[in-house]
């Protein structure tokens, strides 16, 4: 079986460029409220993310940011809103690894060339956590039990083409074992599964997972990452335990193709400057998250880079079911 590393990357942010010219004065943008669509439940690891940078992009901008949850399709369903929506600056949208991977798995979804990267937010790597009763104390008594078991991990994650969805079945293919993947709307309804003990196990992203890992609830088994997180630095990775798996999803935020070069640099503009807020950056890394705010030439780089990366991974999962590269 061939394995594969799978790396986030970000290049340095890119400097906000002006608006307006000297000639003939932009007209006035923002005038009306701006949509911010995520294509998650409310609660889970976009939405709160996303409500947390909002309401500082606010405070930038001369208008209100109002956030509106269109789930489903494993999140291609608010990406398709967001790309069929006028391209003037005022429906925008948050995304993941999601929408790259939905290009190759779903006929529906919307090709990445549809979409305007406008900033990233954060770069977030993936876990393996179990509940605490299975008596499961690390990742070899994970695959002791799994490789024993075929089948026998009940494993909560989101839906096919999602980031948890897609780290279950990275794990299956890179460890060679297989589990019973059980799909919920998104990462909220993922970790309510694994409290009421629905799941046994989950492939979430560490900040969902900490403050139940904290508690002696759930057992994070390692980190798909280069280093620790330092949210739960006593969690080794995977790499520390020998293993070269690494797989990290990212939220950006996008807009749909052919949004006026002003109104870019104005958004663009504006959302750097509210991840640039100190307020800002202390919230979210109260939150846990790994904060790489980057600009909108770094959001492209980003998410051609994962592109390039994440379909290799895919093809040797057997994944790619709607197109190849």
């Amino acid at each position: 079986m061939q394995r594969r590393q799978f790396t986030g990357y970000l290049a340095a942010a890119a400097c906000a460029l002006g608006v307006g010219s000297l000639s003939a004065p932009a007209q006035a943008f923002p005038e009306r409220p701006i949509t911010m669509v995520v294509a998650w439940p409310a609660g889970g690891g976009h939405d709160t993310v996303t409500r947390l940078l909002t309401e500082f992009l606010e405070q930038e901008l001369p208008t209100s940011v109002v956030v509106t949850n269109v789930p489903g399709a494993a999140g291609a369903t608010g990406v398709r809103q967001v790309e069929e929506a006028a391209a003037d600056g005022y429906t925008l949208g948050v995304l993941g690894l999601h929408a790259t991977a939905q290009s190759y798995m779903n006929e529906n979804a919307t090709a990445l060339d549809r979409l305007e990267p406008l900033a990233v937010i954060n770069i977030e790597p993936a876990a393996l956590a179990v509940r605490a009763d299975t008596g499961i104390e690390d990742f070899a008594g994970f695959l002791e039990f799994a490789r024993a078991n075929p089948g026998g991990i009940i494993n909560g994650n989101d839906s096919p083409g999602g980031f948890s969805f897609l780290n279950a079945a990275f794990i299956e293919n890179y460890f060679d074992i297989q589990l019973t993947k059980v799909p919920y709307q998104g990462y909220a309804p993922t970790v309510a599964a694994l409290v009421s003990g629905e799941v046994m196990a989950t492939t979430l992203p560490v900040p969902m997972l900490a403050d139940l890992h904290d508690a002696g609830e759930v057992r994070i088994l390692g980190v798909a990452a280069e280093d620790r997180h330092f949210r739960v630095p006593e969690v080794p990775t995977f790499t520390e335990l020998g293993h070269g798996y690494v797989v990290t999803d990212y939220v950006m935020v996008y807009g749909p193709a052919g949004i006026p070069q002003d109104r870019r640099d104005a958004l663009e503009a504006a959302l750097m400057a509210a991840m640039a807020s100190e307020a800002f950056q202390e919230r979210a890394r109260g939150m846990g998250l790994m904060l790489q705010p980057g600009g909108a030439d770094d959001a492209a780089a980003l998410m051609a880079a994962m592109d390039d990366l994440v379909y290799p991974i895919m093809e040797d999962a057997d994944l790619v079911t709607v197109r190849a590269r």
